[in-house]
């Protein structure tokens, strides 16, 4: 199987079952947090496909070990995801300049961020590079532009 058509849940079953090796579907789905219906669906494709491997220690206790080729796949797979967190990391950086100049365009030099996390961050920095005041919610006296975050989109309100 291609590592293209693994998820980047594939991968994370890989990596934890690698770093820890008492790792049961009840701990991978805790971490994952997911369903052990799912963990368990996920973790048999891979034993199948030879990337797992699983070993009985009591009756019902398995220990699952990466095999050499899980290993491989783990390792494309890491690949794989970061290079659509670079791609993911330029396209925010992109469209956030862009809509840092259409707000520079408009008059404007503060600016309202609604969202949290990586993409909130990566457009926080160029609104400093771009000497865009970021303001808070709460402290804003006037009508100003808000970038919102919606998942891994943009939008420009303009009010």
């Amino acid at each position: 199987m291609p590592a293209e058509s693994f998820s980047e849940r594939d991968l994370q079953i890989l990596e934890h079952i690698e770093n820890n090796p008492d790792a049961t579907q009840s701990t991978l789905a805790e971490h994952l947090g997911v369903a052990v219906g799912t963990v368990n669906f996920v973790v048999r494709r891979m034993i199948e496909k030879g990337y797992i491997r699983v070993k009985r220690l009591e009756r019902k206790r398995l220990k699952y070990m990466v095999t050499p080729q899980g290993v491989t796949i783990r390792a494309k797979l890491a690949v794989i995801s970061i290079g659509y967190s670079m791609r993911l990391y330029r396209e925010t950086r992109d469209e956030a300049k862009r809509l840092v100049n259409k707000v520079r365009q408009k008059g404007f030099d503060q600016i309202v961020i609604r969202g949290e996390g990586e993409l909130a961050d990566v457009v926080r920095l160029t609104c400093i590079e771009y000497g865009v005041q970021v303001m808070k919610f709460g402290k804003i006296n006037q009508p100003l532009p808000v970038i919102i975050i919606d998942g891994v989109s943009l939008y420009l309100d303009l009010n």
